[in-house]
């Protein structure tokens, strides 16, 4: 059904696309744009899907870490490259939660010991109180995990938190990377491309719209695949 993807990438969008997480049709999106396709991370809420989705993310940040992605160059390849996993309130909560417990099962001799945390939208003021929940992040190496990359705005937030914390922010992974342009910029960017420009971390993702569109190939009906087509060459970034 997915083309070439590597099993892990396949078994995800399968899962989002039966599932109902990743929609074809004509959606509206807040940057006005009409989108031939809708991901909607807050639809994992199933137990297979959030397994998918759980797979899916610490395969990615495990592949990734092992190869010497994440972190700084030259670090000790030995141990992970991040001490807590961190998902921005709201959506980013369950994944956060979801990638510890994946990452633990693929290797717990490398990953058990790993945490995890997430902001709260308003500081609590009595009980422990504080403005997050989890793993103390003050000294921290922390992998950032979300849905998706639109404007790159929820992302900055959690960045600037998580170092107002004391935090070390030294990766950013999200599920889909869209590889659109930023809209009214004159420049062929992406949000992610941005955002990496900015904060010099590397950002993954498990799939990107280059996926979906080879893994459509296999299932799809020609008129989404030509919408979808056509809507990644008229919006497609340079980076």
């Amino acid at each position: 059904m997915a083309g070439d993807l590597v099993p892990y990438k396949a078994a995800f969008l399968r899962a989002a696309v039966d599932g109902g997480p990743l929609k074809f049709g004509t959606f509206t999106l807040k940057s006005g744009r009409v989108s031939p396709y809708f991901f909607n991370a807050g639809e994992f809420y199933r137990a297979d899907l959030l397994a998918a989705i759980s797979t899916a993310f610490g395969e990615t940040i495990a592949e990734a870490d092992k190869a010497g992605e994440l972190g700084a160059a030259g670090a000790d390849m030995s141990k992970p490259a991040f001490d807590v996993v961190f998902g921005p309130a709201y959506k980013g909560i369950p994944l956060a939660t979801a990638a510890v417990s994946a990452l633990a099962t693929l290797d717990p001799v490398r990953y058990g010991h790993i945490g995890y945390a997430f902001d709260r939208k308003e500081a609590k003021d009595h009980g422990e109180g504080g403005n997050f929940v989890g793993a103390p992040l003050a000294g921290k190496r922390v992998l950032v995990v979300d849905d998706v990359i639109t404007a790159g705005t929820a992302k900055r937030e959690a960045v600037a938190k998580i170092r107002a914390a004391g935090g070390e922010v030294v990766a950013i992974v999200v599920a889909l990377d869209r590889m659109e342009t930023l809209p009214d910029t004159p420049t062929k960017e992406s949000a992610l491309g941005a955002l990496k420009r900015e904060f010099g971390l590397p950002i993954l993702s498990i799939l990107t719209l280059d996926d979906i569109v080879a893994g459509m190939r296999s299932f799809a009906t020609p008129d989404d695949l030509k919408r979808t087509e056509a809507y990644r060459a008229q919006y497609k970034a340079e980076e």
